[in-house]
């Protein structure tokens, strides 16, 4: 006789009695998840010792190769309830994926629907389902109408839906469809994707994922077109948005809980040709750290930098595109300065992470609150430190040199490509030459470079012709370069993470004049540069040479300096 799981893991030694009856109280489908989830026994240590046991194969689906042929035929219902999945077919048998072996009615079921042989595998749960997601796709289990993936406490909505009580509101509402869209959304916070892109196509639905600033795209099955617009729909009623209005733009928000901590998502919402296509930028706030040391600076252009912001007056502006990291920047800056001493206030469209011990306003264009609006507000509550989201305008602009103009110390944003882009911009803008150079302390532009990652990086030894002409070979040292290979913990894509890298522009006696006299933006970069300014070039160089990422990286993200 067989014995129960639960006696195998007490004889090995790996439960004590105690823990076994704690074990077999637990709501968890067997003894082993169980222990598992309370931490009596490693999953891998448990099911190794159940395979040994049972004289089953078990295998480690991380580095099993599966056979695709072997999923055809194969009762997807028994993937998704019991967690089987085919691995080979070999002699007339078919080899199949399990975290219970003892449970057998399953594996009966399986060699009746197959007219096969079924051999079990012991694997791990986990493993077992980066399978499902991965050949069947996101979202095929609850394709299936099938109830096993999200559990009720995974993602919890912390605003109240209302429904309008139409037919599409309905079937937004249905069990299914909410289920689909939560593991959508799990799905993404999992991979750590910053945003999620659901696209109509001529073809059907796609979904891409935006990890470290590269688009995904995610295997869906094809039966998912048929909630097309009952996704769209659930995703439109939680940012309470109006599912009716299809043919204008529209921007909402969704506060949800999941795995006990909170994520902002931020809707976007446009029509096309063959259907509303919807971004989602997923602000995961228990994932986010601000340490401005642990941004990527070398320590230069800490010091530097960490002189700058403490400043008592002036303007301090970081630079670079959407996405380039240049909230965190300024977020991580106001934490270093933060004191019960200081008053800092900001103001933000929208405030992306509450931040403790600062004052933070959400700006609202449709009634008036602008970043300018608002400004001239903030002036009349004494703060020391201010922040404006983005200086978009000229009397955005305006309303933030007077600002430091009467001892304020202002931090904003501008989209320009590098730091000396920002004077010649505010210049466009309509301000005065001679306010910008009189007020503008400094610029910092930035990007964000993949980091390799450091399970899979291989070093080799770089010919001339496998590096551009601006490489600097005298800065080696002897030192290997690496290039990304692929494995399991990066997903096969050889990067993991994003770090910065940064441009720091003071601005110098030289460096006012210039701008106080019209001249163009390169001609103010070559001062920089002849001063000692680096480049983003030379900081993505420095990286590339510490072995922290590729030279294909540093190519994607900057331009060789101009001569």
């Amino acid at each position: 006789m067989i014995m129960e799981a639960g006696e195998i893991l007490r004889k090995r030694g790996l439960l004590t009695e105690d823990q076994l009856q704690a074990s077999r109280k637990s709501e968890a489908p067997n003894v082993i998840s169980s222990a598992v989830n309370l931490g009596y026994v490693d999953e891998r240590e448990a099911l190794l010792a159940l395979a040994d046991e049972l004289g089953l194969e078990y295998v480690d689906l991380r580095e099993t190769e599966v056979d695709l042929k072997a999923l055809s035929g194969f009762p997807q219902k028994l993937i998704y309830r019991h967690s089987l999945f085919p691995i080979r077919k070999e002699g007339g048998a078919l080899y199949v994926a399990t975290s219970d072996p003892l449970d057998l009615y399953p594996l009966d079921e399986a060699s009746a629907a197959t007219g096969q042989s079924i051999i079990p595998l012991v694997a791990e749960q986990s493993e077992i389902a980066r399978l499902v997601k991965r050949h069947l796709g996101v979202g095929s289990e609850t394709v299936e109408g099938l109830l096993a993936s999200v559990e009720e406490d995974d993602i919890q909505l912390l605003d109240q839906i209302e429904s309008d009580g139409s037919e599409l509101s309905e079937m937004a509402q249905e069990a299914s469809v909410i289920r689909l869209v939560n593991e959508i959304m799990l799905e993404a916070i999992e991979v750590r994707a910053s945003d999620v892109h659901i696209e109509s196509q001529s073809d059907g639905l796609v979904i891409r994922y935006r990890i470290d600033g590269i688009l995904h795209p995610q295997p869906v099955p094809p039966e998912i077109n048929r909630f097309q617009a009952a996704i769209i729909s659930r995703l439109k009623i939680m940012a309470r948005l109006n599912i009716a209005e299809k043919r204008l733009p529209q921007d909402g928000r969704i506060k949800l809980r999941v795995h006990g901590r909170e994520v902002d998502i931020r809707l976007s919402v446009i029509p096309m040709i063959h259907g509303e296509g919807l971004v989602m930028r997923v602000l995961d706030k228990g994932s986010m750290k601000f340490d401005l040391q642990g941004l990527g600076m070398d320590r230069g252009t800490y010091e530097e930098f960490s002189k700058l912001i403490r400043l008592p007056h002036g303007i301090i502006l970081v630079t670079g595109p959407t996405g380039s990291g240049k909230t965190t920047t300024l977020y991580s800056s106001l934490l270093e300065i933060r004191g019960p001493e200081n008053k800092i206030i900001t103001t933000e469209d929208p405030v992306e992470y509450q931040l403790d011990g600062i004052n933070q306003i959400q700006v609202h264009p449709k009634i008036g609150l602008t970043f300018a609006a608002s400004l001239r507000s903030i002036l009349r509550h004494d703060p020391d430190v201010v922040l404006v989201g983005e200086i978009r305008d000229f009397e955005t602009a305006e309303n933030a040199i007077q600002a430091s103009l009467t001892g304020h110390l202002v931090f904003s944003t501008l989209h320009t490509n590098d730091a000396a882009g920002a004077y010649t911009r505010m210049v466009d803008m309509g301000v005065e030459p001679f306010l910008v150079a009189s007020t503008v302390e400094a610029v910092m532009a930035q990007r964000l470079l993949r980091r390799l990652c450091p399970e899979c990086k291989e070093p080799f030894d770089p010919s001339e012709d496998d590096v551009p002409s601006d490489f600097p070979w005298d800065q080696l040292d002897g030192r290997p370069l690496y290039r990304p290979v692929g494995c399991r913990t990066c997903r096969g894509v050889g990067y993991s993470g994003r770090m910065g890298i940064y441009e720091l522009l003071v601005t110098s006696e030289t460096v006012r004049e210039l701008a106080n006299n019209r001249v163009s933006s390169w001609e103010i970069r070559r001062a920089a540069s002849a001063e000692g300014m680096r480049t983003l070039r030379m900081d993505a160089w420095d990286k590339a040479m510490a072995g922290s990422s590729s030279i294909d990286e540093v190519l994607r993200i900057t331009k060789a300096d101009a001569k």
